[in-house]
């Protein structure tokens, strides 16, 4: 019988692939399938706000790209069910010499993860104060500046990943969980902030030298 757990963490090296990535409701179904289990592509509707046909296109996609297979069926066979095949993904920091090409599908996916993530929290807080005090207690969001060099960051993030490595959804089964357990996200950004000069940002901000306002 071919098991229904995701098995590994995939590098993706291939500027194709990445761009398949970056696009919200495959990274929305990726992640229901990953953190989820199995999944119709109409339980995947349900995550993207799309049709099942839909979600099946995008599901055949993720398929091609060796993310996503067929999963034993359910009950009378009628409706495909779907099966993510590895726990989680992601790429290596940029490092020596890249093709434009993939810096470009790298940030392409980056944007995409960021933007998605802004708006699951955007939910959040617009619901906050109909959560328990349990779960209003329980939730923290953290932003500090830190001093250190880079084998510092690296350690930390080392740290934090070890940390919350047990309580990640892709290694812990709702039967190994708690009572009560819920989805819940953990965003971690760790850079090296880039040195601030004068001149339009990413972002289209004038920047400034320390000690001076940045024009906008």
């Amino acid at each position: 019988m071919t098991s229904t757990r995701p098995e590994a963490y995939r590098q993706v090296t291939d500027s194709g692939v990445l761009r398949a990535l970056a696009h919200p409701a495959r990274l929305a179904i990726l992640s229901r399938l990953q953190n989820e289990g199995p999944a119709t592509a109409t339980e995947c509707a349900q995550v993207t706000g799309l049709s099942p046909s839909a979600c099946s296109y995008h599901l055949r996609t993720l398929a091609k790209h060796g993310f996503v297979a067929e999963a034993p069926p359910r009950g009378d066979g009628r409706e495909r069910v779907w099966r993510a095949l590895q726990r989680g993904w992601g790429f290596q920091a940029p490092e020596g010499e890249l093709s434009p090409e993939l810096l470009r599908a790298q940030r392409a996916v980056i944007d995409t993860v960021l933007a998605e993530a802004g708006l699951r929290l955007a939910d959040f807080l617009a619901q906050s104060d109909r959560e328990s005090g349990e779960w209003e207690s329980a939730s923290r969001l953290v932003h500090s500046v830190l001093l250190v060099d880079a084998e510092e960051l690296r350690v930390l993030g080392e740290r934090i990943d070890e940390l919350i490595h047990p309580y990640r959804a892709t290694e812990r089964t709702t039967e190994d969980a708690p009572t009560g357990a819920r989805l819940a996200e953990f965003h971690l950004r760790m850079f090296p902030r880039v040195p601030r000069r004068a001149g339009p940002r990413a972002d289209g901000v004038t920047g400034a030298e320390p000690g001076e306002p940045a024009v906008t």
